[in-house]
């Protein structure tokens, strides 16, 4: 089956098989290994992508479901330049907010939707909002810290 994603501003034409997932997709047909596979049943969130301005779990969702949708990854959060980082991604370098580094991409992709629209999120929403990212190296202190500073400078603010 033939679909048209656009992802990270760039439209992508691919034949794919019906029943290929849309994480498997985006590593696969397109080389973008940031999204990570962890659990295949959605619970961990190392999958976790934009697509239409929403986090999805991307080892959930079908690459046909897809079809017309603008997806954005890890790679292209940061969109001003490979070199400059997106204010979630500098504060989780900053806060130490990362240890292995495998959950972080879904993380990072979760936060920021989270964050969006309220640069003062409380510490008990966003360890509600991360409920559904688990990782096993941090103990989410760092993280919750790392997503406290992006907030406001995700809002514009310092």
């Amino acid at each position: 089956m033939e679909i048209t994603v656009t992802v990270n501003g760039k439209t992508h034409t691919r034949d794919v098989e019906p029943r290929k997932l849309l994480v498997d997709f985006l590593r696969e047909d397109l080389n973008l290994t940031g999204t990570n596979i962890g659990c295949d049943t959605s619970q961990c969130g190392a999958c976790t992508i934009h697509m239409d301005g929403m986090a999805v779990k991307s080892c959930t969702c079908l690459a046909v479901q897809a079809d017309g949708a603008d997806v954005t990854t890890i790679e292209g959060l940061a969109a001003t330049s490979e070199s400059e980082l997106h204010p979630m991604q500098q504060a989780f370098w900053d806060q130490h907010g990362l240890q292995c580094g495998y959950c972080t991409p879904g993380m990072i992709m979760s936060a920021t939707k989270l964050v969006e629209g309220n640069p003062g999120i409380s510490e008990e929403d966003i360890r509600h909002g991360l409920e559904g990212n688990i990782c096993r190296c941090t103990g989410y202190q760092n993280i919750v810290k790392a997503v406290q500073q992006a907030a406001p400078a995700m809002a514009g603010g310092d």
